[in-house]
């Protein structure tokens, strides 16, 4: 038998960060942190997605869901958005929508 570990992150609230722009680009899209100066390029538009999602949606799954993510590609998704919060770009929403 088979166990999926499920990411707790997938059941949190998140939204992109008040000091973050997002430019639209060919290959996805151009994050901005007006405060720390960090520029990331998010080269998936799905990813660009989930991030646009996230401060509409109840949590992360809901965003990924809106998005058109296939829940076999939750986990690797999760694993962006981490990458993501480590440098602020997407912080945790205090209230659920």
């Amino acid at each position: 038998m088979r166990r999926v570990l499920m990411d707790p992150l997938l059941g949190e609230p998140w939204t992109l960060s008040p000091s973050v722009a997002l430019r639209p680009e060919r290959f996805g899209a151009l994050a901005y942190h007006f405060g720390n100066r960090k520029l990331t390029f998010l080269k998936r538009p799905e990813l660009v997605a989930v991030v646009r999602a996230l401060g509409d949606q109840p949590d992360v799954r809901s965003a990924l869901d809106a998005a058109g993510v296939p829940a076999s590609q939750h986990a690797a998704y999760a694993a962006a958005l981490r990458g993501l919060a480590a440098s602020d770009m997407i912080r945790p929403r205090k209230e659920s929508v």
